[in-house]
């Protein structure tokens, strides 16, 4: 076996060592990793990988979103708008060459660095061998599944840099409401408001890949969990929410059983 996960995770220890782990991004940052590192690992595991290629996926994931610390630490926020931390990540560990700090062994380079750069994009590039899309597909997954885990567990404040309060009086826009109810991802530029921003988020879902990701989303309730997370002052919001919710829950259901 090329690949030594636990190794890589000490050289990940001691680079998230540099940063301050009491600042809340940070944190959440540094808990998301091992998040979808478990994602991975769950959704290789049941899509009956080999060993190798589970060890892979968990390495990916470990590696995603080592530009985020960086692009907090310079901007004190997740916007890509930034600058883009996928391309902090893939230019510190190739560029600057520090992925042979996690492994030594280069033949999966190809595969990371394709995975690591398209994992946000809002669709990917579908160029490259049959294994690097599927480990494209595989860590866009995972990250999307502890994303819901992130919306349902941290404070708004961390997440938007606005209370809840505030929040909560938002309006979500025709524009994303009409888009989601036709199972369509959000492109990010279209969202006006920061409700728009957390359907966003929930219209993740069209963009999964692999049945088990959606059984495991049936199993954590994570839509119904994430649109009543917000008491919605606006009548016209809490309606739409609410319909929202029974689109996704059903789409959920039915891919859960679909290939």
């Amino acid at each position: 076996m090329m690949i030594d996960y636990e190794s890589a995770k000490a050289a990940f220890e001691k680079y998230v060592a540099q940063y301050d782990l009491s600042d809340n991004k940070i944190r959440l940052k540094w808990i998301h990793t091992y998040g979808v590192v478990a994602y991975a690992q769950r959704i290789a595991e049941e899509e009956k990988l080999g060993e190798e290629d589970i060890q892979l996926a968990k390495l990916i994931a470990l590696l995603h979103d080592i530009g985020r610390f960086e692009q907090i630490r310079q901007f004190n926020s997740f916007n890509d708008n930034n600058v883009s931390h996928a391309k902090l990540a893939s230019d510190y560990l190739f560029k600057e060459e520090h992925i042979r700090d996690f492994i030594e062994d280069n033949q999966y380079d190809e595969i990371i660095k394709k995975a690591i750069e398209q994992h946000s994009l809002y669709k990917i590039e579908e160029q490259g061998n049959k294994r690097e899309i599927l480990h494209i597909k595989l860590l866009r997954d995972a990250d999307k599944l502890d994303n819901f885990r992130v919306k349902n567990t941290e404070d708004i404040e961390t997440l938007f840099d606005i209370s809840m309060e505030e929040l909560s009086q938002q309006k979500i826009t025709d524009r994303i409401y009409d888009q989601i109810l036709c199972s369509q991802p959000i492109i990010a530029e279209e969202r006006k408001t920061n409700i728009d921003m957390w359907a966003s988020w929930i219209a993740f879902i069209f963009d999964l890949n692999f049945r088990s990701s959606f059984k495991c989303l049936i199993e954590m309730d994570y839509i119904t969990k994430n649109i009543d997370r917000i008491d919605y002052q606006l009548d016209y919001t809490r309606k739409k929410m609410e319909l929202i919710k029974k689109h996704c829950n059903r789409y959920i259901v039915w891919r859960s059983v679909t290939k």
